[in-house]
């Protein structure tokens, strides 16, 4: 395509910036203009709302007033000093004119101090719920009297012209006034008192009582007085639809539109007048937690929207009313502006649309190249280098800017390749390949190479190539090519090209390699110079990072050698227990292996990256590196009474001081005159009884068999007998043997001691060197969760030789089951790097169970990983069939394959990892390698894998 040569300068596009001044302007405007409007509203809002609290306090004054003023009358008329039914009756005209039609004052009635009570209430139309009134009943009075029978009540009905049309006896009407709130109130007070807003029991009307005590009489005069008419007026003044309003007092509230809200009934109880939270109106809850009240509209932010509220104090209802709760949707006060923004919007849409179009007019053939040059530069300033920048444009600036963007981009893109590879690469050769692929790209040539200097054969080794048939695999490093290799290679290449050399050496100036990379013909001599200069400024980088490689390789290589010999040392330290730490790593690595490569089951997502697997390799061969810790008479105790030596020697003989004591015995009695037939007989039985004695000491040492409660009882019985000692014990013993003593006061001798006895000397206290296992040991800050026994060790003869199965003690149990604790502990002091941080938890994780109840932490099977499960299967799996314990014979596969399957039934070790070790045959390879031919039977496989099937451990997939 012919090339368009750029004439228009970039002052071409100051067009553009008059559109968007005039657009900005129309935005300003229409926002000024919303909110202008929007503070009208609200202004007007907070004024009629002001308005409604006025109304709202004039409406209550109507109400109550004049109840108040006929109440200031009552109390001087003769109905407070009538004493019987018939002179109140008398008072009925006067009374009714307060309660009739249309009046506030629902009741009339008067208390008196001796407990007498008369009431008149206008019967509303439709009667009163839930009473039986004779038909035409207008007015009913209410009258307890007293006799000479107590209280009595009674009920007169009249009609509208005040005729009776009934009376009625009301027995259960009982009703003291003297126990009434308006009462009580009346009486503590000159004036007339109030009661709170409450719902009348009777006619379930919201209303109050005003009450005033008659100065002559005591007498109590009070009416009844509904305010239910302030709901009327509050639903009456919304000032939107979705507007909410409310009268309350308190926690109450004593108006509401919704009046079935406003009436709460529980059960059998009377009904009362509902709580701001019972209303169930948030913004209504809200506004009442907030300040005691507030004359002006205030915006409320809520999750439901934007409220305007106001709180209005009202005070009229009794002595401390309360507030009028206004909250009106934002949504709805504003419609009106949002509708005039949405005419304005449309307008501005409308302009905007017309300069848009005539900004487009003028400026497509000018802004278009700009617009593409900016959304690559865009890419480039979001890290994206991938890309390269190709803009055409008859602007000449952007067209020149493109071109120099572009090279920019590329060159930034495979330094930023080249960089990466460097940092984060860690195998060599792939670094090299990929710093090559960049170098090439940037000469435009055809291929390069990488040689690396090896000190053992003193050549120089391809390690990387492109195109590498075109360059010897090995090059001899001969004295010109170790004085200038960069100048040397280059003339013995191939000389139909164009090479840059490159010589790489470390931080000692000691030759590493040659870096050889091809330049294109096409490339400028400018180009070329900038490339050298690049590659200088590389090869100290290059350099480093291969340096870097090859120790980091060394060091992988020391540490790895480090731990086998440490694993080796272990395996060396005891005789009984050689090649376990060499057979469990491999054990582990082939069932790993096998999951790994499992394509369904419950194994088919597990997955481990190199990293993951280099860790879980190091721990396998760590994890019983606390080994290191354990007394070697403890893991190579072979019989019970077994220390650093076997104490059966010092046990036969004290046998063989009570054969001579016998045998002294017999003499004795001989020079004494006694039958020497009768002594011989008491000797030989003595003897012979020592001997069967000791047999069974000694076949209770070997601990072959479990010891039952009955050979325990013999043992003691055994140990009972007694031999004098003349010598002191305390002579020839080390300083931690006298400090066991210290506190024992030494016996006169000679002395009388048991035949086999447990001594306190015998407990070897932990002192400061108590592992910190308990759960609740404030050095425990790696989760132990372990019992350690009372003491470190406890020697007690007696207490050794009853040890029912094996030969160790709980003591010398807990220190074996220590080598883990020390592991956990001796891992988490070493430096680990990142990608190995987890090999102290892997290593110190096999002895855990599924079930919780494993040691040293209790870990359950939510926190066991699959690295956990299958170390601890290959773990026990090694020590069944290993035949070099001192206290058990190897088991064969199938004997060990039949134990482990209980395991897994137990929850010990997992069964899925199980059946996996059979199904793949791991038992096989490693028998082939490690046991001997009289272990390897036939296993089942078969059988297995259906019996862990049927306890519902496994299921079809994993079989």
């Amino acid at each position: 395509m012919k090339k368009t040569r750029p004439w228009i300068t970039l002052q071409g596009l100051i067009a553009v910036s008059i559109v968007v001044c005039l657009l900005a302007m129309l935005v300003v405007t229409a926002f000024q203009g919303y909110r202008g409007a929007r503070a009208v509203l609200v202004a007007a809002a907070s004024d009629s709302a002001n308005q409604v609290g006025s109304l709202l306090d004039e409406r209550a004054e109507r109400l109550l007033s004049p109840g108040e003023n006929a109440l200031r009358m009552l109390v001087h008329d003769p109905l407070v000093s009538a004493d019987n039914l018939s002179d109140r009756v008398g008072r009925l005209p006067a009374l009714v004119q307060l309660v009739r039609d249309g009046s506030p004052v629902s009741a009339v009635y008067a208390g008196y101090p001796d407990g007498e009570f008369f009431l008149v209430r206008r019967v509303p139309e439709g009667g009163i719920d839930g009473y039986q009134l004779p038909a035409g009943t207008h007015f009913l009075v209410q009258s307890i009297e007293r006799d000479s029978d107590g209280m009595r009540g009674r009920w007169l009905f009249f009609d509208l012209s005040l005729h009776q049309i009934g009376s009625r006896p009301v027995p259960e009407y009982r009703f003291d006034p003297r126990t009434r709130p308006w009462y009580q109130m009346a009486q503590q007070s000159d004036d007339v008192v109030l009661t709170e807003p409450y719902l009348f029991f009777t006619t379930h009307q919201v209303g109050l009582t005003m009450a005033q005590r008659s100065m002559l009489t005591a007498a109590v005069i009070g009416l009844d007085a509904a305010v239910d008419d302030l709901a009327v007026e509050v639903k009456d003044m919304h000032l939107t639809p979705g507007t909410e309003m409310a009268i309350v007092r308190g926690e109450r509230v004593v108006a509401y539109p919704d009046l079935e809200r406003l009436i709460v009934l529980e059960g059998a109880d009377a009904p009362r007048l509902a709580t701001l939270e019972e209303l169930q109106v948030p913004v209504l809850s809200e506004l009442a937690a907030m300040r005691t009240g507030f004359s002006q509209v205030q915006l409320l932010s809520r999750d439901d929207g934007d409220w305007y509220v106001i709180s209005l104090p009202l005070t009229r209802l009794a002595e401390d009313l309360g507030r009028v709760l206004i909250a009106i949707p934002a949504s709805e006060l504003l419609s009106g502006v949002i509708s005039i923004l949405k005419q304005q919007a449309v307008l501005a849409l409308l302009m905007m649309l017309l300069l848009v179009m005539i900004g487009w007019a003028l400026g497509q053939r000018l802004g278009g190249p700009l617009k593409a040059l900016a959304d690559q530069v865009g890419k480039l300033a979001d890290m994206d280098f991938s890309q390269s920048i190709r803009v055409r444009s008859r602007i000449r600036e952007v067209s020149d800017l493109g071109g120099v963007l572009g090279r920019m981009a590329g060159a930034i893109h495979h330094f930023q390749q080249i960089s990466l590879a460097l940092s984060r690469e860690t195998r060599l050769e792939r670094m090299l390949d990929v710093v090559l692929e960049n170098l090439i790209e940037m000469a435009k040539g055809r291929g390069g190479a990488v040689f690396l200097f090896e000190e053992d054969s003193g050549e120089l080794i391809l390690a990387s190539g492109i195109n590498s048939e075109y360059y010897p695999q090995s090059l001899k490093l001969d004295e010109a090519l170790r004085s200038d290799p960069a100048r040397v290679l280059s003339t013995r290449l191939d000389r139909e090209h164009r090479y840059l050399t490159l010589a790489l050496r470390d931080r000692q100036e000691v030759l590493l390699g040659v870096l050889v990379l091809e330049v294109s013909p096409a490339l400028p001599a400018a180009a070329v110079k900038s490339l050298r200069q690049f590659l200088d400024s590389l090869s100290g980088t290059l350099a480093v990072a291969i340096e870097t490689r090859q120790l980091f390789e060394g060091q992988q290589h020391l540490l790895e050698s480090i731990i086998r010999l440490l694993a080796t040392a272990i395996d060396a330290k005891s005789p009984y227990t050689g090649g376990h730490c060499d057979r469990v790593p491999q054990l582990a690595e082939m069932l790993i292996n096998r999951a790994l490569g499992a394509d369904n089951g419950s194994l088919a997502g597990f997955s481990m990256d190199a990293e993951e697997f280099y860790a879980f390799r190091i721990a396998a061969w760590l994890h019983d590196c606390g080994k290191i810790t354990s007394p070697e008479y403890v893991v190579d105790k072979a019989t019970k009474l077994e220390t650093l030596y076997n104490r059966i020697h010092e046990l036969r003989t004290r046998f063989e001081v009570l054969w001579r004591d016998a045998e002294i015995r017999y003499w004795q009695g001989r020079v004494g005159g006694r039958d020497e037939h009768e002594l011989a007989i008491e000797l030989a039985q003595t003897h012979e009884r020592l001997q069967a004695e000791f047999a069974e000491v000694a076949r209770a040492n070997v601990g072959g068999e479990f010891m039952q409660e009955d050979d325990i009882e013999r043992l003691g019985r055994i140990a009972e007998q007694t031999w004098t000692r003349h010598f002191d014990d305390r002579l020839g013993l080390s300083h931690e043997e006298l400090k066991r003593l210290e506190g024992v006061p030494a016996p006169a001798l000679p002395v009388v001691e048991h035949l086999i006895s447990d001594k306190p000397e015998h407990k070897v206290p932990w002192g400061d060197r108590k592992p910190p296992v308990a759960k609740d040991d404030p050095r425990n800050r790696w989760g132990f969760d372990m019992d350690p026994p009372e003491y470190s060790f406890d020697l007690g003869e007696l207490y050794n030789l009853s040890i029912q199965r094996g030969t160790l003690t709980a003591e010398e149990r807990f220190k074996i089951n220590d080598h883990i604790v020390q592991t956990l502990m001796m891992l988490s002091t070493l430096p680990f790097p990142r990608h190995l941080r987890s090999v102290p938890e892997l290593a110190a994780t096999h002895h855990e169970r599924l079930d919780g109840a494993g040691y040293p932490r209790r870990l359950g099977e939510d926190q066991l990983s699959v690295q956990d499960r299958v170390l601890a299967i290959a773990d026990i799996f090694e020590a069944l069939t290993a035949g070099d314990r001192p206290y058990k014979p190897a088991k064969t596969l199938s004997e060990a394959v039949r134990i482990m399957l209980f395991m897994a039934k137990d929850r010990h070790i997992d069964a899925v990892l199980l059946a996996l070790f059979l199904r793949t045959g791991v038992h096989e390879q490693y028998a082939q390698l490690f046991l001997h031919d009289a272990q390897r039977d036939q296993v089942d496989v078969a059988g297995c894998l259906a019996q862990l099937r049927d306890w519902g451990l496994i299921d079809g997939r994993d079989c």
